[in-house]
């Protein structure tokens, strides 16, 4: 089999308090990007880790929602967000919980089959499968219409795992 390997390289500069660093990946999409700890602090122009495991947890299920909806429907509008939960512990700061927040618009697609799919690919997400973590999902499907979208015709649907 072969394995597929995405690189990424950080810097820190200073202590955990008021320091700051710098990530960058190799494709270079993401360049000396400006990061912080992510404890708690003033809010700045940078990220830090929780966000960047949210983004690639929203990605990462997007490509496997995606996946899992090609195999009965044809594509429409999903969006995806990532909230990650920390809490401070006896052993430090320790993400507690993920949460998503899936919406769809979606073509001749049934409810059971929407709820369906998006449990197997949080299941089946590469970044779900890395995390030591409770993820919880919230998943809304509105009925796909050529018309305005109107509270009548949007139906919401709420999984934990």
């Amino acid at each position: 089999m072969k394995l597929i390997i995405r690189k990424a390289s950080a810097r820190w500069k200073a202590g955990v308090r008021g320091g700051s660093g710098s990530v960058t990946t190799d494709s270079g999409v993401v360049e000396q990007a400006r990061f912080e700890s992510g404890i708690p602090t003033r809010k700045k122009a940078s990220t830090n880790p929780m966000e960047l495991i949210a983004a690639a947890l929203a990605c990462s299920f997007l490509v496997a929602l995606s996946k899992e909806l090609g195999k009965v429907i044809s594509p429409g509008n999903i969006g995806v967000s990532a909230t990650v939960t920390i809490e401070r512990l006896n052993v430090g700061w320790t993400v507690i919980n993920v949460h998503l927040q899936v919406l769809a618009t979606l073509p001749n697609v049934t409810q059971s089959a929407f709820i369906d799919a998006t449990i197997r690919a949080k299941t089946n997400c590469l970044i779900s499968r890395l995390l030591h973590t409770n993820i919880s999902m919230n998943a809304k499907l509105e009925k796909w219409s050529i018309g305005k979208v109107t509270e009548k015709n949007k139906e919401t649907y709420v999984t934990k795992h």
